[in-house]
């Protein structure tokens, strides 16, 4: 009789602790859904705030954000990977909700990424890729290396030798080096004599042009990876006497549009960008994610075009 009620007693609370652990579950279930499908809290991480390209993307994400109700942090990672693995963890112990991340280092910020994901955070790539990012948002970077490149060719007359002023390692800086590689396959009479990689700035780009110029002072050309590293070397070029390089960029800035508009400058042509449009959009791909829903593409290319003396005064630019 004992052993019967001893049974029946187990049974009983057998069944208490399954009817509680189903709560409990119901409970997380409901609480993990809340968190994630609602955007209270964005956060938006890029390589350098003191570039014009990046505070234009901050502008887009910013404003898509307060269109959502949500709030909004942008950090500068100053060009350091260190530093962006920090403020990766910061903002999991903030508790955002999503995480727009311009990385340094493609590669590298993998690890801090999938803390964040791990941590409930949705995480979206802008402008380059980041290694375990849920999506990516990117200009055709290798279309836009193409087109400087090709503008290059065409305006040196499609030979002579070239520098190209190279960048971090980034999925963006290394696609616009595949397309210029590739205009460069269909000229044959075109040579690259020097490239040396620089951190997209245009004071590093400044000191490299200056040393590729005394290892190789007959060059026709230059290709710089964005408006910056272009700007820089145009400025080396001027620094060693040159009046008649052909020098293109990528970014369509306005420092570039400024400089081809002096009409006497070296500074040729730029591949433009839209940043305002690649964060924003980068954030509506977010808010899909954290919804449940399936993006028709997990990585988007956005259009690049020629900014050159021909359209130059046609181009709206930045917002």
């Amino acid at each position: 009789m004992k052993a019967l009620k001893s049974a029946a007693l187990l049974g009983a609370l057998a069944l208490s602790a399954l009817s509680l652990s189903a709560c409990t579950e119901d409970m997380n279930a409901s609480a993990g859904g809340e968190q994630s499908t609602e955007v209270k809290a964005v956060g938006l991480m890029v390589q350098d705030l003191g570039n014009p390209f990046f505070n234009s993307m901050k502008n887009g994400v910013e404003a898509a954000a307060k269109d959502l109700g949500a709030t909004f942090s942008a950090q500068d990672g100053r060009q350091d990977l260190a530093a962006q693995n920090d403020q990766i963890d910061a903002f999991i112990q903030q508790g955002i909700d999503v995480l727009l991340i311009n990385a340094v280092d493609s590669e590298g910020v993998g690890p801090a990424v999938q803390r964040a994901r791990d941590a409930g955070i949705t995480v979206v790539a802008v402008d380059v890729g980041a290694k375990n990012a849920e999506a990516t948002v990117t200009t055709d970077n290798v279309q836009a290396g193409r087109l400087a490149c090709e503008s290059l060719i065409e305006q040196i007359g499609g030979k002579g030798e070239i520098l190209i002023v190279d960048g971090t390692p980034t999925t963006s800086i290394q696609d616009r080096v595949t397309g210029c590689e590739e205009a460069l396959a269909a000229a044959p009479d075109v040579k690259v004599v020097g490239q040396q990689n620089g951190d997209n700035g245009r004071e590093k780009a400044l000191t490299l042009t200056t040393d590729m110029l005394t290892a190789s002072p007959n060059i026709a050309g230059i290709f710089g990876v964005n408006d910056p590293t272009a700007l820089g070397a145009n400025l080396a070029a001027q620094q060693a006497g040159k009046t008649d390089l052909i020098i293109t960029g990528v970014d369509g800035s306005p420092e570039a549009v400024a400089e081809m508009g002096k009409g006497t400058s070296m500074f040729k042509g730029t591949a433009a960008q839209d940043p305002n449009l690649l964060g924003s959009t980068a954030l509506e791909m977010a808010v899909k994610l954290r919804a449940g829903e399936t993006l028709e593409e997990d990585t988007v290319l956005v259009p690049s075009s020629l900014v050159d003396a021909a359209n130059l005064s046609s181009y709206k630019g930045w917002k």
